[in-house]
């Protein structure tokens, strides 16, 4: 899976490293198109004071900056000053940061965060994971705002042949699949929302386990296409799904826990002013959102994904 680089934890001399360089050497001064001038909303009045003054950080990895981007733009356009930190590192390098107000706003993923925060929980659905995230996220000094309809988390997908001659829109349907393979990465075999979690919350037992090392990437793509398994466990926006036309099917029972797209914000900066920007901004953002910037990013034209996020405020109306 692709849960070390998008929500795992950096070792010692890695965070330390995307500390120093990642936030005294990434910063920069940005207008929503990013000409390295103070921001200025759209009648052309300049942010002013403090609490109208925005560090937005990311992951390293090109969704998580482009979610950056996307906030940040909005909020620029709206008379924030907003600077950006992109490519911080992973949840240990970042949090820590928007902890201590070195960065004051980061997109996150719920349920890994939740997981980050309390090593303890096991809620599921949304509702579920926004009420962990909230008991927990004030010892960062932040509140988390509105969940976004968009998810980036583990999903099972199928090829449309395979979706159609098996009538398959759901896990649960699998059951009358027959005999199948499921490829996913070594450690799905033990996760409690792995092969045990398909067996516990489903009742699948026709299910044989293949690991495959590469996170849902083209070997998983390969074995699915060549019917050599017949489901992969492949994150939700990987660029893959649309290109291949696979059928992502539905988790009712909600085996994997929420990983909506949810924007994390200091307690100094969250006024209702700034809320309302970012929650309008989430309230449009979904996961088919994700699917084409991510597979935007991954082209050959390598488009700048400060670029990619402005094209996509204007094309919301944002």
């Amino acid at each position: 899976m692709h849960r070390i680089t998008r929500r795992g934890a950096l070792g010692a001399a890695a965070v330390a490293a995307a500390l120093s360089v990642g936030l005294a050497g990434c910063s920069s001064s940005s207008s929503l198109a990013g000409n390295g001038s103070s921001s200025a909303s759209a009648s052309g009045s300049a942010a002013s004071g403090a609490a109208k003054t925005i560090v937005v950080g990311s992951a390293n990895f090109g969704e998580n900056e482009i979610l950056g981007y996307i906030y940040g733009g909005a909020l620029a356009d709206k008379g924030y000053t907003v600077s950006y930190k992109p490519a911080i590192g992973a949840r240990a390098a970042y949090l820590p940061a928007l902890q201590s107000g070195e960065i004051n706003l980061v997109p996150e993923y719920a349920g890994s965060l939740l997981s980050y925060l309390d090593k303890t929980a096991n809620a599921k659905s949304g509702d579920a994971v926004k009420a962990g995230i909230d008991a927990k996220v004030g010892t960062l000094n932040a509140k988390a705002l509105d969940f976004a309809p968009a998810a980036d988390s583990d999903s099972l997908n199928v090829t449309a042949a395979f979706a159609k001659s098996k009538g398959l829109t759901s896990i649960a349907d699998l059951s009358k699949a027959g005999a199948i393979t499921l490829a996913a990465n070594p450690e799905f075999a033990t996760r409690p929302d792995g092969i045990k979690g398909l067996q516990s919350v489903y009742g699948l037992k026709n299910i044989t386990f293949k690991a495959i090392n590469d996170g849902g990437g083209p070997t998983t793509l390969k074995a699915l296409l060549a019917n050599q398994v017949q489901v992969a466990d492949i994150y939700s926006t990987t660029p893959s799904i649309q290109q291949n036309k696979l059928v992502t099917l539905t988790d009712p029972k909600n085996l994997f826990a929420s990983q909506q797209v949810v924007p994390i914000v200091s307690t100094s900066k969250a006024t209702s002013d700034l809320d309302t920007i970012v929650n309008g901004v989430s309230a449009k953002l979904t996961t088919a959102d994700l699917l084409d910037l991510n597979t935007k990013a991954s082209g050959s034209s390598k488009p700048d994904y400060q670029a990619l996020a402005t094209a996509w405020l204007k094309s919301k109306g944002l």
